[in-house]
């Protein structure tokens, strides 16, 4: 794929991911703080799986940025970054593993984006308590990335890159 036609595809994706992003943020899932069903992840997945890690990270970091300022809560962007770049690590070392779908990719990144985001709750706010935090958060995250997983999934299959894109890949 040419360097425009990623870059297009990258501002499509951050763009999808920002209005997902501020959607659920008007609709809480749980009354428990920190969950949420991470929809725009199935966005990064597809991201990973087209463009790469590296584009996929431009892509992260733009989203954690753009909608922490568009939500007026600078805090939620240390929160985000710390959850997104463990995610996508994972989700990354994942995705280039044969054998390894979106799906099982998704649960992994849903587990350690929570596992980001209380690592820096812990040294910031400087409770180690919060560590038993993961006891709910864990399974959570397993259960929205097995949903993120499947929607990338199902997603990739129903809207494949477009066959000019295709062609210039091989």
């Amino acid at each position: 794929m040419r360097k425009t036609g990623k870059l297009t595809l990258a501002a499509i994706l951050v763009a999808v991911m920002l209005v997902l992003g501020y959607l659920e943020s008007l609709l809480p899932v749980s009354p428990v703080p920190g969950i949420k069903m991470g929809l725009a992840n199935s966005v990064l997945l597809i991201g990973l799986y087209w463009l790469g890690v590296g584009m996929s990270f431009e892509i992260m970091l733009v989203k954690v940025v753009l909608l922490g300022l568009m939500l007026g809560n600078p805090m939620m962007i240390v929160y985000s970054l710390a959850g997104g770049l463990l995610s996508l690590a994972g989700m990354s070392l994942l995705a280039g593993r044969g054998g390894v779908s979106p799906i099982g990719a998704g649960i992994a990144g849903g587990v350690l984006h929570n596992v980001g985001q209380v690592a820096v709750a812990m040294l910031i706010l400087q409770t180690p308590s919060l560590l038993y935090y993961l006891g709910i958060l864990m399974p959570v995250g397993a259960a929205m990335g097995l949903m993120t997983g499947t929607v990338a999934k199902a997603l990739m299959r129903h809207l494949p890159l477009p066959r000019q894109i295709r062609k210039q890949e091989d």
